[in-house]
């Protein structure tokens, strides 16, 4: 594992952590549950952009990062001497849809699932009837 990689991956646990103790804007803390799902850094670790996960409705997690993009420079100084870098990055977070997204698609497989199962029944039902 690069040293990149390794402070990707430590950037990545301390956000999570920072995030649900210390900020207290109340449009991130409205979001309900939060993930700080991937954290990729430039090659030199002057910017990492961070993904977050946010599972709430549209409105309210475009409020949650931009209360996340206002605490992030609140959030460096703390991570910086977490990790013991003096140059910690900056950070930019991004809204990650990918578990959102993996959720819907459950639901409407879900969805599809039951319709064939009745559909199912309801042929079986109908050969019944006929003999």
């Amino acid at each position: 594992m690069s040293r990149k990689e390794r402070v990707e991956s430590a950037i990545r646990e301390q956000l999570a952590e920072l995030i649900a103790r210390e900020v207290r804007d109340p449009r991130v803390t409205a979001a309900g549950v939060l993930g700080v799902s991937q954290v990729e850094c430039t090659k030199d670790l002057s910017v990492a952009r961070v993904w977050i996960s946010i599972y709430a409705d549209d409105k309210v997690a475009a409020k949650a990062l931009e209360g996340l993009r206002a605490a992030a420079g609140f959030l460096r100084g703390p991570l910086g001497r977490r990790l013991q870098i003096q140059r910690p990055p900056e950070l930019r977070f991004e809204h990650d849809v990918t578990a959102v997204m993996a959720l819907k698609l459950r639901e409407v497989v879900k969805e599809d699932e039951a319709k064939a199962a009745s559909a199912a029944a309801s042929a079986r039902d109908d050969d019944e009837k006929s003999d």
